[in-house]
């Protein structure tokens, strides 16, 4: 065993059933993290919620008190901005909400030219989202959503693959309605925003992902470890979530990822252990209600 592994939370999992190839399904994922002395992990899919496979595999295959939870991404799947779908998710358990991953605009203008790992064999165009109109406001289903997430405060807001200036809108309004938890997903990777506004979104009370699978060779290239660097400076340590976002098929062991990504931190940014166990245990447990 890993030992620095003992107690994380991986709040970022690309574990199958899924219409795109995984490394991993939710059953080898769970064989895994009980492995390697997981507290938890949740598994994120762009096109189906989550919770059936996440209930299904902990209550049958589960043991030494791992958890595994689900959440939905408001994709054109389940209808977009689809309040009643959201509903029935968290009824089921759903922990996060998303915002739009692949059907955003942002998304589909980035991947042009070249497929996305994550896509599978879906054979229906994606119809463009964009939730913001020129003067910055957002749509009022959006707001919708907010409504609905600020009641329940256990149920965390992702924020996507929007842009930055989407992302920004999105976390104004927000905390305007009085979301408790939201988490930025790798707002220097696809969404383009400054270090300036990341900084930003820190002292507003969202939560900043640090996610392994874009820092280190994978199918998305990498992003400069000087960017993690900059994260790091510039936002509450309690207030980074350290998880791997991997899964995608040929991208290797979302556990072993991840133990990578923490030695790269720990040997050439010189995080320390005791930042680590915030990032990745402590903080995600909040953020979870566990």
């Amino acid at each position: 065993m890993k030992e620095i592994l003992r107690g994380v939370i991986d709040l970022h999992v690309h574990a199958g059933p899924s219409v795109a190839k995984r490394e991993v399904d939710a059953a080898e994922m769970l064989k895994e993290a009980v492995e390697h002395g997981y507290r938890g992990f949740l598994i994120k899919d762009h096109y189906f919620p989550t919770m059936m496979s996440a209930q299904l595999v902990e209550k049958h295959l589960g043991k030494d008190n791992v958890k595994v939870f689900g959440a939905i991404a408001l994709n054109n799947s389940v209808g977009g901005f689809n309040l009643k779908a959201l509903d029935v998710a968290y009824s089921m358990g759903a922990k996060i909400v998303y915002m739009p991953t692949v059907s955003s605009n942002q998304h589909i203008e980035d991947h042009k030219g070249h497929s996305f790992p994550g896509s599978g064999n879906a054979q229906v165009e994606e119809k463009p989202i964009i939730y913001v109109d020129e003067n910055g406001n957002l749509q009022e289903e959006v707001k919708d959503i907010l409504k609905y997430v600020a009641k329940r405060p256990d149920l965390i807001l992702g924020t996507g693959h929007g842009s930055a200036r989407e992302v920004d809108a999105l976390i104004t309004e927000a905390v305007k309605a009085g979301v408790k938890k939201i988490l930025v997903n790798h707002p220097f990777y696809l969404i383009g925003a400054s270090m300036e506004q990341i900084t930003k979104w820190g002292k507003m009370g969202a939560y900043i992902e640090l996610n392994a699978c874009v820092f280190q060779p994978s199918n998305f290239g990498v992003t400069p470890l000087d960017i993690a660097r900059q994260v790091l400076e510039n936002v509450p340590i309690e207030q980074i979530v350290l998880d791997s976002d991997y899964g995608q098929n040929k991208n290797g062991s979302p556990v072993e990822g991840l133990y990578k990504f923490i030695q790269i931190l720990m040997n050439e940014l010189n995080v320390t252990e005791e930042q680590i166990n915030i990032m990745a245990k402590e903080t995600p447990a909040k953020l979870l209600g566990i």
